[in-house]
């Protein structure tokens, strides 16, 4: 098994290589790039099977690898960043690692690996890459493209007073009371919006401030929100995630 590691910190990269050591056996690290430069010239002259990429190296971010050559292997990225819009790649089938690395986590991203990567050949979405893009320079998704027969629409993300989730797919209900699917589930959108203005309330609904219409209480500690729009069903605030939510209706988050 070939590896490339993607590090501008020399010492980063020492522990990565003695994490690894630690854990693999029979596999071979076929470079240590420091620059975008470096890796696309490594990755075009081997056969890679599992890449580490640092998102920020001394040239820019690794995302930039993916556009200028073909990165066809998984790859975890590391990263000293513990927000939210970097834990969306564990739900976007991307691994990632948060410096300083464990080696557990290391071991759980490599068994990862070997259990699903290795068996199902699964690579990486070029539209997600652009997407975890955009999250890490602090931008949020701003349309959505949905298919209706063969026709393709943009949906502007603040016409969207609320996103559902419906028998196992998920939609998103416009300004002007139209259903639109989506290909991906709540879990996979919701960290792409902005939390200023989207708020999950429940496994089953993603609501937008600007469309709320009024908030009730409910049983069990629990509310209703009501949209401006037509609710296709009663909107329940889960009861873990009331007192978030007055907060962040109150403009406390």
């Amino acid at each position: 098994m070939k590896l490339l590691i993607v590090e501008d910190e020399s010492l980063a990269a020492s522990r990565l290589e003695m994490l690894i050591n630690n854990i693999l056996s029979g596999y071979e690290i076929v470079g240590i790039a420091k620059s975008i430069e470096e890796a696309v010239n490594i990755i075009e002259k081997n056969k890679i099977d599992l890449g580490f990429f640092d998102i920020q190296i001394e040239d820019g971010l690794s995302f930039d690898i993916f556009e200028k050559v073909n990165v066809n292997f998984p790859v975890i990225f590391t990263t000293a960043y513990n927000n939210y819009a970097i834990r969306a790649f564990k739900l976007n089938s991307i691994d990632y690692l948060l410096k300083p690395i464990s080696e557990i986590e290391l071991k759980n991203a490599i068994t990862k690996f070997e259990s699903i990567w290795k068996k199902q050949g699964n690579m990486i979405n070029i539209s997600v890459i652009d997407e975890l893009k955009q999250l890490v320079a602090g931008k949020y998704k701003e349309r959505f493209m949905v298919k209706i027969g063969n026709k393709i629409e943009i949906l502007n993300t603040k016409d969207i007073s609320y996103f559902y989730s419906f028998n196992k797919a998920t939609y998103a209900h416009t300004c002007d009371d139209k259903d639109f699917l989506l290909s991906n589930p709540l879990d996979i959108i919701f960290p792409l919006l902005d939390p200023d203005i989207f708020f999950r309330i429940s496994r089953k609904h993603i609501v937008n401030i600007k469309y709320i219409k009024s908030i009730t209480s409910f049983s069990n500690s629990r509310l209703v929100v009501y949209s401006k729009t037509k609710n296709s069903e009663e909107m329940i605030v889960s009861r873990e995630k009331v007192r978030a939510f007055k907060e962040w209706v109150d403009g406390l988050v």
